[in-house]
C-alpha cells in the first residue's frame, strides 16, 4: 500500500518560478504530491517552452498547475492571481507553502564613471527581492488562504555579510529579505506561520551568470568549498522540501545554509 503524502491536496505558491531555485523547487514539492501556483515573469520567446515543461510535470506527478506570467511586483497582479485561487480553485486555508525566489535586481557598481548605482535601483531590487516576500504573505492573509501550519522559505546568499563588487543592491536586499523574514516567523506566529531563509551556496544559475566577475567567483567556490563542487538547485529544493515536513514544524526564523560546508571557510 503506498502512504499518502501528507502534502497531498495542499498547494505551494512559489514566486520565480521559470528557472533555478524557483523550478526545481516546483519540481520536488510536485513530485511529493503539491500543487502549485507558479508566479513569473519571462520573455514571450521563453514561454511556450516554460508552459511545456510545467505540462510535463503536472502530468507526470498527477497535480494541479496554475501559473501565471506577470509582474508579482504590481498589487493588481498580486490580487488577481490570489482571487483566482480563492474563487475559481474554491481554495481557503489550503496553501501549505509559499517560496520566495525573485531574483530581481541590479548589479551596477558605486564608483564607476558610468552606470552607477542609484538610490532608485536600491529601491527596486530591495522592493523586489525582500518587500515583495512581506507583501505576498500579508495578502495571502487577507485572501485567508494559508493552511493552519504554513511554511514561508525564502533565499539568501553569503553576499548578504561579505562585499563583492557590483553586488551591493542586492547585497542591501538580501539582508532586508532576513530581517523581514525573522519578523514574519515572530508576528505572524500566532497564525501557524513558520518563516525561514536558505543560504544557498554558489549555484550555477541564470541569476548568478548575469552577476559580473561570476566566472572567478564560481572558480573560488570551486577551491574553498570542502565537497569540491558547487550547489546546485536540487540541493537547494530538497531542503524546501525538509523545510515544509511535518517534522520541521518548529524550525522558525532561521538561516539555513545549504551549500556543502562552502560558508566554513
Amino acid at each position: 500500500m503506498v502512504k499518502k503524502s501528507t502534502h497531498d491536496g495542499k498547494w505551494a505558491i512559489i514566486l520565480g518560478a521559470s528557472s533555478g531555485l524557483g523550478l526545481a523547487t516546483a519540481k520536488k514539492l510536485a513530485a511529493h504530491g503539491m500543487n502549485l501556483c507558479l508566479v513569473y515573469r519571462e520573455r514571450r520567446s521563453e514561454f511556450t517552452a516554460i508552459e511545456k515543461e510545467l505540462i510535463t510535470i503536472e502530468k507526470k506527478c498527477n497535480i494541479k498547475i496554475v501559473h501565471y506570467n506577470l509582474d508579482a511586483m504590481k498589487v493588481e497582479n498580486r490580487e488577481s492571481v490570489l482571487e483566482h485561487l480563492k474563487e475559481t480553485l474554491k481554495l481557503e486555508g489550503e496553501v501549505q507553502v509559499l517560496v520566495h525566489s525573485i531574483a530581481k535586481g541590479n548589479l551596477k557598481p558605486m564608483g564607476a564613471a558610468e552606470g552607477t548605482l542609484q538610490n532608485d535601483d536600491f529601491r527596486l531590487t530591495i522592493n523586489s527581492m525582500a518587500i515583495s516576500l512581506y507583501d505576498w504573505t500579508k495578502d495571502i492573509i487577507k485572501y485567508n488562504l494559508f493552511s493552519e501550519d504554513t511554511r514561508i522559505i525564502s533565499f539568501t546568499s553569503e553576499g548578504n555579510t561579505k562585499a563583492w563588487p557590483n553586488y551591493a543592491a542586492v547585497s542591501a536586499a538580501k539582508v532586508a529579505l532576513e530581517s523581514i523574514t525573522r519578523n514574519i516567523a515572530l508576528e505572524f506566529a500566532p497564525l501557524g506561520i513558520k518563516a525561514n531563509c536558505i543560504q544557498a551556496g554558489v549555484t550555477d544559475t541564470a541569476s548568478f551568470r548575469m552577476i559580473p566577475g561570476s566566472d572567478y567567483i564560481k572558480e573560488n567556490t570551486l577551491k574553498r568549498n570542502p565537497n569540491q563542487r558547487m550547489t546546485t538547485p536540487e540541493d537547494v529544493a530538497d531542503v524546501v522540501y525538509l523545510l515544509t515536513r511535518e517534522e520541521a514544524k518548529w524550525i522558525t526564523g532561521t538561516i539555513i545554509p545549504v551549500d556543502g560546508g562552502e560558508h566554513l571557510s
